[in-house]
């Protein structure tokens, strides 16, 4: 900069006197300020250097803008360099994208997961257990970022690490090394495939299409909270998250009773503190606190227009962070914060999947039916979990579209398949043979039963291979009352088929349940609202000092 002011200044006095003599020029009328040629011949030699003088600032001037346009695309490059990828879905997964509404928006779904990986030295240092070192890395934190298609509400869900439920059939995608499918908790997911996996395995629990999966492990924790220069957490008591005679480990958070700025590895003591706070669910309650708080301080310090502090921010986070290929540029991380700071505060919601204790384990969580369902269900149809929006704002309802079948009743071929088993109970005995004779009672004589088992799904769903059978599938619905937003093609059948979902465990009609009314949140999700800066942590007895 300094040089480009000096020579900007040499121009301004080549210039000067060039216009000088041109006015000099001027007031004798003739154009010329002597009367011989040689006079003409001096009076044009300054106008001569002037000239040879602003070509020559205007070429260094273009130098100097490509310049830093090339250091500004070195600087993007090397933020990209940081960033670590890999592949969005790694599991069997069939949750379709949501369709578009009437303004062509579509909800935006990000996975964020915590990893517990030792594999470093950092980390170690940061985690504790060195023996764990080179052990797959559990998914310990896993909570779903939901953005409203109209991008004016947001929503943060957790599931507890130790939710047990099904994980698919997974493929790692670096080892190539294939898992089978399994029920467990939920945070092994990442070690049987790495993210895609968990990511599948939250498709197929919530029936919500997951755009996009972020992970970051403890010295990530660390990096970022250090280039946000802390966080405001409250504690109602003292608490100290140690090992006691009782219960081993503890992450070390050790604070006196009030508001304190945790940054750098306290904030990572918060994140994990779990003893302390008496269990897995309100660990996540203490997470939604912690990131809420955060948000709110992004928002006060307009990081967003800071080039200083966004450039700090950027470095952290591209070092930080591994995310999923199609979201593994810097500009395309920054403009899903863009998205995440239009929402107000108070439009942001944190909750946790409302849970009971696993019948099979004491120590392990499964969902809690129902009230589960009716999240999941909310975030599929983008309904806002706070009052201040209207239920299915950003859902259009339009007349579906539908094509005729390709044969009469009698001779379109279905399969039925009982997929009604969940987390918390088995499947329901002969439902596929019940369905299957209730569509032979409509006139569908070719309907017939999958005797498969241990398949399951959270929503019933018609399938079909090919568009010339699109019709076909969307008869049989019709034809039970399953709506024609459930008709999805697919290549993993060969003909018609009926998935019966978890959602229709008695009948032959499909239920029709009625539509959730925003701000109307199911029991036991321990909701809190972004703009809540009252919120603070009770602290378990034994770990009060």
């Amino acid at each position: 900069m300094t040089q480009s002011s000096v020579r900007a200044e040499g121009t301004r006095g080549g210039v000067r006197r060039g216009a000088q003599d041109h006015a000099v020029a001027r007031e004798d009328g003739s154009g010329r300020s002597g009367d011989g040629p040689g006079s003409g011949h001096r009076r044009r030699e300054p106008r001569r250097r002037g000239r040879r003088v602003l070509r020559w600032s205007a070429t260094t001037l273009a130098v100097l803008i490509l310049g830093t346009a090339g250091a500004g695309y070195l600087y993007y490059e090397h933020l990209n360099g940081n960033i670590h990828k890999g592949e969005r879905s790694s599991g069997d997964a069939k949750a379709q994208k949501s369709r578009a509404n009437a303004a062509g928006q579509t909800p935006l779904n990000i996975l964020l997961i915590g990893s517990d990986s030792r594999n470093s030295d950092e980390n170690v240092k940061l985690g504790g257990a060195k023996y764990d070192r080179g052990s797959p890395p559990l998914g310990d934190v896993q909570m779903l970022i939901h953005l409203s298609a109209d991008r004016k509400s947001a929503a943060m869900v957790s599931i507890p690490r130790d939710t047990r439920v099904d994980i698919p059939k997974c493929t790692d995608p670096k080892t190539g090394k294939v898992y089978p499918a399994t029920n467990t908790i939920i945070n092994e997911s990442l070690a049987r495939g790495g993210a895609g996996c968990t990511l599948a395995t939250w498709e197929n629990l919530t029936g919500v299409y997951i755009d996009h999966w972020i992970t970051i492990d403890f010295s990530g924790v660390v990096q970022m909270a250090d280039a946000i220069g802390g966080v405001d957490v409250c504690v109602r008591q003292s608490v100290w998250d140690r090992p006691t005679a009782a219960v081993p480990g503890g992450s070390g958070l050790k604070l006196t009773a009030g508001t304190h700025k945790v940054k750098g590895k306290q904030a990572l003591q918060w994140l994990r503190t779990r003893h302390a706070w008496g269990s897995d669910p309100l660990r996540a309650k203490a997470q939604h606190m912690y990131l809420n708080s955060m948000i709110r301080t992004l928002k006060g310090q307009n990081v967003f227009t800071d080039t200083g502090r966004l450039m700090d921010l950027a470095e952290a986070a591209t070092k930080s962070l591994t995310v999923s290929e199609e979201i593994g540029t810097a500009k395309k991380l920054y403009d899903l914060g863009m998205q995440l700071k239009s929402v107000p505060t108070d439009r942001i919601t944190s909750l946790t999947m409302p849970n009971v204790q696993d019948p099979q384990n004491k120590d392990h969580l499964v969902p809690d039916g129902a009230n589960a369902d009716k999240m999941w269900q909310m975030l599929r149809d983008d309904v806002p979990f706070d009052k201040h929006g209207k239920a299915s704002a950003a859902k259009k309802t339009t007349a579906e579209a539908t094509k005729a079948p390709s044969a009469p009743d009698d001779q379109i071929g279905v399969t039925v398949q009982n997929a009604t088993a969940t987390s918390t109970l088995g499947p329901v005995s002969g439902r596929a043979g019940t369905i299957a004779q209730a569509l032979v009672q409509k006139g569908f004589t070719k309907a017939s039963k999958d005797v498969t088992g241990g398949l399951t799904a959270q929503r019933t769903v018609v399938r079909y291979p090919s568009a010339e059978l699109q019709g076909d599938a969307q008869r049989i619905a019709k034809s039970l009352g399953i709506p024609l937003s459930s008709v999805k093609q697919s290549t993993d059948v060969s003909g018609v088929t009926l998935v019966v979902g978890a959602d229709w465990r008695d009948g032959t009609t499909y239920p029709k349940a009625s539509a959730p009314k925003a701000g109307d949140l199911p029991a036991g999700s321990d909701a809190i609202n972004g703009s809540d800066k009252g919120q603070c942590m009770d602290v378990y007895a034994p770990y009060r000092w």
